[in-house]
């Protein structure tokens, strides 16, 4: 696998000790983001009694960039905050500039931003700035943002916010936060998840704490419950009066003139199987497309005498859709029968995350190892959840034969990846697809070395994702899959594009 994940945002408000809720759901959002995290808390100077946003944030996992208790304790204080996890899709993963979350200050207070996503009309907001003589401290698109905000002709700090979110356009999920309100915002498409959580009773006093984040797994680290997903286009103005008030916070919309896309591959992959996206579990989802795909290109049958041929994912996000299937396949009357052939380590990131082939090649090797004795003589069918460039798909296939596995047949519970995505994945480019450097699925398995190779339709895939998720309506975007992009993008767009003018030695705060 191949596709870079994007980031992960996680926000609270009107909670005593933020800081260290932020850290928790961050953990939970780890998956996400592997390259560095960052937390800003809003709270007062103790000498001036002026309004200030204590930061901290630095490369690497939460565990190691948030090591040290005292940050809890003497600096990342005040009852509100936004973290971020991240993985780069636009602006250079070396930048220490770029390392979220984004925060200034300006004629009207703090101000701070995490951002998971990509702006499509980046390059035009960027030059437009540049021949007005903006400077910049980032090569991330996220601080476009800001400095629209910083420009906006309004007289309210909420209102200039508001202006500069009606001027962006893209992917974008966002938590803001200002020196008085928590700010979630989502796309008018809605490609991103986002979504709403309370933390405490609501009767108590001042009211409960309220909290935003990429997935709802991050509200059950922290004991919170889940209210309702950021609708696409809301702006969530969260303050103090709210919270008093039982969760009537203000709410603002940001025009459309494209419809409702989210990102099917949330479903697919990203996302955590216990989260709670675009209205339904990803597990619920993801079994639904093994479901799918077992209908499509069940296990082959093998002679009467032969061992009884396994069912094994490619560990972890493959896990449940291979359930799905294996008891699909089963219910058909195919002889099979799930097991766990693939063990992971788990103290090894997902590869993808790690920027450069020849690092992501080392990481697959140190990432998987097989269980011999269950595999030996055996008739076993892999499943994973998509193959992007295969460089992890050969190898673990060469490892299942050497291991002993008469035969090895490959299964895919999305289409095929042939475009790659301009809304907050870092995708390779078209032609390092491993789907578009063939002409046949035949020919993809031949290179593989697997015996028979079978993807998803897109018909299948759609059918389990309506089916599973039958209350939600609106469309998704399936880009990567079909290259019918809903918002209109720079086909030549590259996240380090603006390096050369990057600030080469800025420090993280």
């Amino acid at each position: 696998m191949s596709v870079k994940d994007h980031c992960g945002i996680f926000g609270i408000f009107n909670a005593p000790d933020a800081a260290r809720h932020i850290y928790y759901g961050l953990h939970a959002l780890q998956h996400r983001g592997q390259e560095s995290s960052g937390i800003v808390t809003s709270t007062t100077d103790s000498d001036t009694g002026a309004p200030v946003m204590p930061v901290h944030r630095d490369f690497g996992l939460v565990l190691d960039v948030f090591d040290d208790p005292k940050l809890f304790d003497d600096h990342l204080i005040g009852d509100a905050g936004i973290g971020h996890n991240r993985y780069s899709t636009t602006g250079s993963s070396q930048n220490r500039a770029n390392i979220q979350p984004l925060v200034v200050h300006h004629r009207k207070g703090n101000l701070a931003l995490a951002h998971n996503g990509n702006l499509s009309n980046a390059r035009e907001l960027r030059k437009s700035f540049s021949e007005r003589g903006t400077l910049f401290q980032t090569t991330s698109d996220s601080e476009l943002i800001l400095h629209l905000t910083a420009q906006s002709r309004r007289q309210k700090h909420l209102n200039q916010v508001i202006d500069a979110l009606m001027q962006v356009e893209g992917a974008f999920s966002l938590v803001l936060l200002t020196d008085e309100h928590l700010i979630a915002v989502r796309d008018p498409n809605g490609f991103r998840p986002l979504a709403l959580g309370r933390l405490g009773d609501p009767d108590q006093a001042g009211g409960a704490a309220y909290c935003v984040a990429s997935e709802t797994c991050a509200f059950d680290m922290i004991g919170a419950e889940f209210v309702r997903d950021i609708r696409p286009g809301e702006i969530l103005v969260i303050d103090r009066e709210g919270c008093a008030n039982g969760g009537d916070f203000q709410s603002y919309e940001i025009p459309t003139n494209f419809g409702v896309s989210q990102c099917i591959f949330e479903y697919v992959y990203f996302s955590r199987p216990d989260s709670k996206i675009f209205g339904e579990m990803v597990d619920k989802v993801r079994r639904r497309l093994g479901v799918e795909l077992a209908r499509e290109a069940p296990v082959p049958e093998v002679d009467d005498d032969a061992k009884t041929p396994i069912v094994i994912p490619v560990p972890d996000s493959a896990n449940t859709a291979t359930l799905g299937y294996a008891n699909e396949c089963a219910e058909q009357g195919y002889r099979c029968r799930f097991e766990l052939g693939l063990i992971r380590n788990h103290y090894v990131g997902r590869t993808f995350i790690a920027p450069g082939q020849d690092r992501r090649e080392m990481k697959v090797r140190c990432k998987f190892n097989t269980v011999e004795g269950l595999l030996q003589d055996r008739t076993v069918i892999v499943l994973d959840d998509s193959i992007v460039r295969g460089t992890t798909a050969r190898h673990l296939i060469k490892m299942l034969r050497d291991s002993g596995a008469s035969s090895v047949h490959f299964r895919v519970s999305c289409p095929p990846v042939t475009h790659p995505c301009f809304y907050g994945m870092d995708f390779p480019n078209k032609e390092e697809l491993l789907a578009n450097q063939f002409d046949s699925v035949e020919e993809i398995g031949e290179w593989l070395g697997v015996d028979s190779l079978a993807y998803l339709s897109a018909e299948g895939m759609k059918r389990a994702v309506y089916g599973a998720n039958s209350n939600n309506t609106q469309g998704y975007c399936a880009a990567c899959f079909t290259g019918n992009y809903p918002v209109p993008v720079n086909m030549d767009a590259s996240k380090d594009e603006n390096e050369m003018w990057a600030p080469a030695t800025a420090e993280a705060a």
